[in-house]
């Protein structure tokens, strides 16, 4: 089946990556973009000189890049960067449970926009594994610079924006299509979130409609299992010290409770990737865990395999046990008062602080529920 079927979705090719290029860095918006990364306090008349030496360094350091690979390790020396200067330890567990040789459908759990994908994808890269093609909705994408940057580094277009039950039936077809075609005709890798959209409230559970949505483009005399073990599907665990958005995911959440609603504003989204990368994340770890192979019957079932390892193998950070005992006075079972905790407590206090006091117990509880929701999935186990 050729990939046009898939060029409107797909991440870019070889030979549409130098085209691309020379088109952003013809885009002022772009330009204007990096300029405001790099140099947050440079606006106005300074910010307009700089621009041009933004442009000037972009395409020295884009010169001669003429394939994804190419563009990746211009992507790798950013993110080493960025995990050096925002991150106090980066760690790693599971890669031995891949097997190098085939194609995994990693689903993770969903932290942040853009970082989740980039510390999974830095974690192989580094390891010397394939990187991963990554899902990102359409939403996201509300610049156009922005869908070239995503598409030159391995994304795909889920099309959330469809409207209407056609319209809706034909993206996720396209989408579950595109999926196997990727993992069992192509042999690449890919990434997507266990849910659709981040858990704000830090509350990790896989949709079961991602699996369903996955079961499109299983073949009729396939069953379920069958399936399941040709997508390859590998859980993924992530745990921040840090979110680097908790503030702003707090007054999200409390406007929801209080108001019933939430209105983004325009770009919002794209504002969080860059708050994320330039914001501190304390530790970070990502945990892989073993390929599903059970005789399942439904989407609900691998669900709730999904769950349980991505619960099973979060690290708890100093962070989660620190807000867990100042919400519910005590700390949680199996973990002690020391030095990693109590330093915790102190940033913790300084974030709450800066919050307006009606926000306070909805960051306290992003932090704490991974510990309760791992308690809860055990009980319900039982």
């Amino acid at each position: 089946m050729s990939q046009d079927r898939f060029a409107q979705i797909r991440p870019y090719n070889d030979g549409e990556v130098r085209g691309v290029l020379d088109r952003l860095l013809r885009n002022g918006e772009f330009i204007a973009a990096i300029t405001r990364l790099r140099f947050p306090r440079a606006g106005g008349a300074l910010g307009a000189l700089l621009r041009p030496l933004v442009r000037f360094y972009l395409g020295r350091q884009l010169a001669g890049v003429a394939s994804v690979a190419g563009f990746q390790q211009v992507v790798e020396k950013y993110m080493t960067a960025m995990i050096e200067a925002s991150t106090t330890d980066f760690t790693v567990s599971g890669l031995e449970r891949l097997d190098r040789a085939r194609a995994c459908l990693f689903i993770g759990n969903h932290r942040d926009i853009a970082l989740d994908p980039a510390f999974v994808n830095y974690a192989l890269y580094a390891n010397g594994c394939d990187t991963v093609r990554i899902a990102i909705g359409d939403n996201l994408l509300t610049k156009d610079y922005a869908a070239d940057l995503m598409r030159l580094n391995k994304s795909f277009i889920v099309r959330r924006s469809a409207k209407g039950p056609r319209q809706m039936l034909a993206a996720y077809q396209e989408l579950s299509g595109y999926i196997r075609h990727s993992l069992v005709e192509e042999r690449s890798s890919i990434w997507i979130a266990q849910r659709e959209g981040r858990a704000k409230d830090g509350w990790d559970r896989t949709e079961p409609a991602i699996i369903k949505m996955l079961c499109i483009s299983k073949p009729r005399e396939t069953t379920v299992a069958e399936h399941v073990r040709a997508l390859n599907i590998v859980p993924v665990s992530i745990s921040y010290e840090w979110d680097p958005c908790d503030a702003a995911k707090a007054r999200e959440l409390y406007l929801r409770a209080t108001e019933g609603a939430y209105e983004k504003e325009e770009h919002e989204d794209v504002a969080s990737i860059a708050r994320s990368i330039t914001s501190p994340k304390g530790a970070v770890h990502v945990s892989f865990g073993e390929p599903l192979a059970g005789d399942f019957a439904g989407p609900d079932e691998v669900a709730a395999e999904i769950d349980r390892q991505v619960l099973s193998l979060y690290r708890v950070q100093p962070s989660n046990v620190a807000a867990f005992r100042l919400l519910h006075e005590r700390l949680p079972e199996g973990f002690a008062d020391d030095a990693a905790v109590a330093a915790a407590d102190a940033v913790l206090h300084a974030r709450l602080d800066a919050l307006p006091a009606e926000h306070r117990p909805y960051l306290l509880a992003m932090y704490a529920n991974p510990l309760l929701n791992r308690a809860a999935f055990d009980a319900a186990g039982a």
